[in-house]
């Protein structure tokens, strides 16, 4: 990978690691939030790479609160069963109350 790539992946994981437990935030609102808004699908990659980094990569998820980095995790539920440990109902693939527990990093990281 290029530098600039892993540069990118890093400021990603720095923001991933300030989601508080119990709240999601979604790949686009860190792209936003890094200078990035059209970088989404890289902050996803970030994610798929960021097992045994540390990451709470469970609480990132699409704009609309589905789990679509799911089947990155070991076991078919794990993001699932990571995220309700935390107290977060998902029903179907999707975070309910999502707009409730939704963490926006442009506001919550001034």
């Amino acid at each position: 990978m290029k530098a600039e790539t892993l540069s990118f992946f890093d400021r990603v994981y720095e923001v991933a690691r300030l989601i508080p437990y119990g709240r999601v935030t979604s790949y686009g609102a860190i792209a936003s939030y890094l200078g990035a808004a059209r970088s989404a699908r890289m902050v996803g990659y970030a994610m798929n790479a960021s097992h045994a980094r540390d990451v709470p990569a469970h609480r990132v998820v699409n704009r609309k609160g589905l789990l679509t980095g799911k089947h990155h995790f070991d076991g078919t539920n794990l993001m699932q069963q990571l995220l309700e440990n935390e107290g977060v109902v998902v029903k179907d693939n999707q975070v309910q109350n999502f707009d409730q527990l939704f963490w926006d990093p442009i506001k919550e990281l001034k």
